[in-house]
């Protein structure tokens, strides 16, 4: 994943994006959410035995998911009111400036992020997905999970395709030769061992750069193989999205708060074309307007109830 191939995905939020949705099917146009919320009327209906209906029928769907699927087994996400690591949020320290400038902060972020990993597991919303999956391909259907997660569990639940917009905190990405490697130690380097911790008073470690995690091809500094603030997003990624919502009957969006871009305009545009679309969240987004079905509550309640025959 070579970050000088990305396509910013600010550029998408400004409304930019041509280069950007040259990458997906041309029925995925440039249209906001605003506009498409414009172009519903109607409020979303919660008739749950209606969606199961469409649902057993569907031979495509596609489900979009985000950090509320996360949050409901316990991952931090970092976002609102609290959502500090030490005193830092996300998104200083999430950046290839911070990076730069810092290595060793950011290691410990992403460290303290890949050990919390090991105490949580997939909730029933994962669970119901990779179940539905195999399910559907015994069935000759398919289902493919396009998740903003860059925690992997997904994969743990027994998903098998899955598109990860985001990245992966389980992947490494080589700053000098662009190697991009799975990596589950723990620690991920023994100067890390022990670091990390989220309480504010914790000091930094300030570990020297040559003994932060390092390529084991090229000796080069790694980094986390996850899409940063100020980068885009991997356009072989973007366009294996694209054909799955180009060609999807049906589409969920679990647990997403579809602000994120280009993320956001996923769903709203396929509902554009005439698919089902079905939202599962704790509460309404700016985008609920624009689809056929709003499903309100943990997603691990309702989404099972939905998908499983």
């Amino acid at each position: 994943m070579a970050t000088l191939g990305r396509i910013t995905a600010s550029a998408a939020c400004m409304g930019l994006s041509g280069n950007l949705f040259k990458t997906l099917p041309s029925s995925l146009g440039l249209l906001t959410i605003n506009t498409l919320v414009k172009m519903e009327n109607k409020r979303p209906s919660s008739d749950m035995a209606k969606f199961r209906e469409i649902y057993k029928k569907a031979k495509h769907v596609v489900a979009l998911t985000g950090a509320g699927v996360s949050a409901e087994s316990g991952v931090p996400t970092f976002r609102g009111a609290g959502g500090f690591w030490r005193t830092w949020q996300a998104q200083d320290l999430a950046s290839p400036v911070a990076f730069h400038r810092n290595p060793s902060l950011v290691w410990e972020f992403y460290h303290y992020r890949r050990e919390v990993m090991q105490s949580k597991n997939p909730n029933p919303a994962h669970l119901a997905l990779a179940v539905a999956e195999k399910h559907l391909e015994a069935e000759g259907r398919r289902l493919v999970v396009i998740t903003q997660n860059i925690d992997e569990l997904h994969r743990k639940a027994g998903s098998e395709k899955i598109i990860e917009l985001h990245g992966s905190l389980f992947r490494t990405q080589c700053t000098k030769c662009g190697e991009v490697k799975a990596n589950t130690d723990s620690p991920i380097c023994e100067a890390l061992a022990g670091k990390g911790a989220p309480d504010p008073k914790a000091e930094d470690a300030r570990i020297p750069e040559s003994e932060l995690p390092r390529c084991k091809s090229c000796s080069g500094l790694l980094r986390p193989d996850v899409v940063w603030f100020g980068e885009g997003l991997d356009p072989e990624v973007l366009e294996k999205a694209g054909t799955e919502l180009d060609s999807c009957d049906l589409c969920l969006v679990v647990g997403t708060s579809s602000v994120v871009y280009p993320a956001a305009m996923f769903a709203p545009q396929v509902a554009a074309r005439g698919v089902p679309v079905a939202e599962f969240n704790l509460e309404t987004t700016p985008a609920t307007d624009s689809f056929g079905f709003h499903f309100e509550g943990p997603c691990g309640s309702t989404l099972p109830t939905a998908i499983t025959l």
